[in-house]
């Protein structure tokens, strides 16, 4: 089993969503998290003064999956998202040891 994270613009999620959903991958938590890459934030200006903003608003979308789905899902998520410009994102991808389902107690696959 793997654990994917996708870190994207909030603007994403219903497009991340589809892509999941797709592929028959329900669970998922989604957080709003703020961060910065390569690109340092970005420049805005307010009241006549130049404000630097370095955390930028971003989701975080997490799911674990068998391990026979992870290229196929981060193939379509990476294409459905790429855009050229800097901030489309990063996805991660970690090994899972193990899952239980803390209502009856399962482990493993069974418990996604």
């Amino acid at each position: 089993m793997k654990k994917i994270d996708i870190i994207t613009r909030p603007v994403n999620l219903e497009t991340v969503k589809e892509v999941l959903n797709q592929n028959q991958q329900f669970g998922m938590t989604v957080s709003m998290v703020s961060g910065c890459g390569n690109q340092k934030g970005r420049k805005e200006m307010y009241r006549g003064a130049e404000l630097r903003i370095n955390l930028l608003p971003k989701i975080k979308i997490e799911t674990v999956v068998q391990d026979e789905l992870v290229d196929i899902l981060v193939r379509d998520i990476s294409e459905k998202l790429r855009t050229g410009e800097i901030g489309d994102g990063k996805i991660f991808i970690y090994d899972v040891e193990n899952i239980v389902k803390i209502r009856t107690g399962e482990a493993g696959i069974g418990a996604l």
